[in-house]
């Protein structure tokens, strides 16, 4: 049997916000808080970079203010801030690599940290990996947790990630509104609507759910799991216009021609991030330039940008519960013995749709991305199948009972 480790608990999030991250991190505050192995809860300002810095505030209070967690899982957007920073390499001999890992030590050793959660997504699951190997070779006696986290549904090693569920209902909700808006004219228009995903197209997939619930969908979705042809788009438009005058188009951001070249490449500054991604936008813009210069008709394009992540007026209550729930279980994985892991979500199979959470290792997780699989496309990759939306719709299912003010949703600062 594992022995029992004492300490205290450190709890950070990282990468991009979504609208159900403060709910992991209540799971995890509300697991540490029953926990008997953990004596105190601290949370990092800024994620890794915080905790660079000794930037800690005591969460202990909020642990027992019931009514203050159940405002924190309604609020959007990261209550502890985040970073996009990307730590060396744990067996570099360099001394200011040395001495980043030494810092973050001396910081859990001085705290006494011998428990540490971090919520986020695959250059979040790199860094546990990291401080696990740093962990292991220097034998500091400490259990270290991922808790996924990502609207781009793109880590490996799970069913999904906790905030896509939510992210994806604001997707195919607005994206059939739009459709609904684009079909009241007589006038040929087509309207793109540009949608967040780098390398993975599940965000823009769900922008198809509407078709298996009331065949409310966009006409066409296009993901960056296959090369965009030019000569099909445009053959696809021409061939709705005989059957109606409003088309509605589904992209993602990271659509490529061919080549390799990002469709919006044109629009776009070429700077990248700490962990070298290319920061992309522009691509809706591109293609209704194109199909303007070419077709002449009514063209837009939108871009739903920011509210992707953070509508926290429309979350799903599947994914609102089980960001809860995988919090909660990261806390009982680790005084349980685990360390070196991401906490998963692994769909049972039965007809009603369940999820377990298993632990996996992070280093079989971190730096690795999961694509739509060709089997949901289309056999002309310019729509997703309705299997993909079977699998897709029960992540959106459930509404959340909001407390308001005033009209608006509270929200809670920490």
């Amino acid at each position: 049997m594992e022995k029992i480790l004492k300490g205290n608990a450190v709890i950070g999030q990282s990468g991009g916000p979504t609208a159900a991250i403060n709910a992991t991190l209540s799971g995890v505050i509300r697991g540490a808080f029953e926990a008997s192995c953990i004596e105190k809860i601290f949370g990092m300002r800024n994620g890794i970079e915080g905790l660079l810095g000794e930037r800690l505030v005591a969460l202990d209070d909020l642990a027992a203010d019931e009514e203050g967690l159940k405002i924190l899982e309604q609020t959007p957007a990261a209550a502890l801030g985040s970073c996009r920073k990307k730590l060396p390499d744990p067996h570099s001999t360099e001394p200011k690599d040395i001495a980043v890992f030494e810092k973050i030590f001396e910081v859990f050793e001085k705290n006494d940290i011998r428990y540490f959660f971090y919520i986020g997504g695959n250059d979040s699951m790199d860094t546990v990996a990291k401080l696990s190997e740093y962990s292991k070779k220097n034998q500091y006696e400490i259990r270290l947790i991922g808790v996924p986290k990502t609207i781009d549904n793109d880590l490996v090693g799970t069913d999904h990630t906790p905030g896509f569920g939510s992210a994806a209902k604001f997707i195919a909700t607005t994206v059939r509104e739009i459709v609904r808006d684009c079909s009241v004219y007589t006038q040929r228009s087509v309207t793109i609507v540009e949608i967040m995903g780098r390398d993975a197209g599940w965000l823009t997939a769900s922008s198809a759910i509407g078709r298996i619930v009331d065949g409310c969908a966009p006409d066409y979705v296009y993901l960056p799991e296959c090369p965009f042809d030019e000569e099909l788009f445009f053959n696809n438009i021409e061939k709705s216009f005989k059957e109606k005058s409003g088309v509605v188009i589904a992209v993602s951001e990271g659509l490529q021609f061919a080549d390799g070249r990002y469709v919006g490449e044109g629009s776009q500054s070429g700077s990248v991030d700490v962990f070298g991604h290319k920061y992309l936008s522009g691509t809706g813009k591109v293609l209704e330039n194109m199909v303007r210069e070419r077709l002449g008709c009514k063209v837009r394009s939108v871009e739903l940008n920011l509210p992707q992540r953070c509508a926290g007026h429309l979350i799903s209550l599947t994914d609102i519960e089980e960001s809860v729930r995988i919090g909660k279980a990261a806390v009982v994985a680790a005084s349980q013995g685990e360390s070196g892991v991401m906490m998963t979500f692994v769909r049972d199979g039965s007809v009603d749709y369940n999820c377990n959470v298993e632990p996996k290792s992070v280093l079989e997780i971190a730096n690795k991305t999961k694509y739509v699989p060709q089997e949901y496309l289309t056999e002309n990759k310019d729509n997703v199948t309705d299997d993909c939306c079977k699998y897709l719709l029960p992540l959106i299912c459930g509404e959340c009972d909001l407390k308001y003010s005033q009209g608006l949703p509270i929200h809670i600062a920490i």
